[in-house]
């Protein structure tokens, strides 16, 4: 894949997702405007940049991560997309976070550049959040997303 094809898709992919800011967040759900978590906003954006549904995850409960065992999330990245273990966040890249230590990966987001990236957190809306310490912390893969 040439740079110029690898930046037009990440540029899609991040301003793709920005559509969605605003967002109210709503579990399990993935309409633009209307609601979706951060695994749907992924899946919505996904959908958007690609012509077709994402990967069906199935239905999920709040402390899936906490009880399911496993690392399911980071394992459908592995799957999907390309695991970039040599460098940060770019645009367009999917992040995947622990919240807690130990514990499966159970957040999602995507970059906006090496520094924000958006996201639907629970109790807010579709928003913008700093890469900033305590994301770093949490941050448990940087994945590129496939060409196509």
């Amino acid at each position: 894949m040439t740079l110029k094809l690898e930046t037009a898709l990440s540029d899609r992919i991040a301003n793709t997702a920005l559509g969605w800011f605003g967002t109210p967040y709503r579990h399990q759900h993935s309409r633009k405007g209307v609601g979706a978590d951060c695994l749907g906003l992924v899946r919505g954006v996904w959908e958007e940049v690609y012509g077709r549904p994402a990967p069906d995850p199935g239905p999920y409960s709040a402390d899936w991560a906490e009880t399911a065992g496993g690392d399911p999330l980071i394992d459908a990245a592995r799957l999907w997309c390309r695991e970039e273990l040599d460098r940060g966040p770019r645009r367009g890249d999917l992040l995947l976070f622990r919240l807690r230590p130990r514990l499966a990966a159970k957040h999602c987001a995507i970059a906006i550049d090496g520094r924000r990236f958006i996201h639907a957190y629970q109790g807010h809306a579709v928003m913008i959040s700093h890469l900033d310490m305590h994301w770093r912390r949490r941050l448990a893969g940087v994945f590129e997303f496939p060409e196509r």
